[in-house]
């Protein structure tokens, strides 16, 4: 256990451990050491929302402090608009990344190697935590 997971007392501690030790489930004891020590340094409010971000990513969600940019040029290639986004380091990995379905726009994999997209707004994920929110004009 971390250093700052034994700042909770050992009252607290010992009732989670004792919980999981009688069937609870042990993600519920995390759930609540996590609330109860961002509770502790930060505030409940800052709780409420980092319980709420991890349900909304565990779920497949969009965080909603993703990177913004806008660029020129459409339509772009996927491989140039993941590279120009920050997403990946070139465009070899870009290829890989949409070879292996790791890159979604908009939520939808993207397959084809060679797409070109065209102007709009989009929102890019590569992986399950690069995210980018991009707006293209031409």
């Amino acid at each position: 256990m971390s250093r700052v997971a034994r700042s909770a007392t050992e009252a607290e501690i010992a009732a989670l451990q004792s919980a999981v030790a009688d069937g609870a489930n042990p993600k519920h004891a995390k759930v609540a050491l996590a609330r109860e020590i961002v509770t502790r340094f930060h505030s409940a409010a800052a709780a409420d929302a980092a319980e709420a971000d991890f349900n909304n990513r565990a779920k497949g969600g969009i965080p909603d402090d993703i990177p913004e940019l806008t660029l020129a040029g459409a339509p772009l290639g996927i491989g140039a608009l993941l590279k120009a986004a920050n997403l990946v380091a070139s465009g070899s990995e870009a290829m890989r990344m949409v070879e292996q379905g790791g890159v979604r726009i908009d939520g939808a994999v993207v397959a084809d190697r060679g797409l070109k997209v065209d102007a709009g707004t989009v929102v890019l994920q590569v992986g399950k935590r690069k995210f980018a929110r991009v707006t293209l004009t031409a």
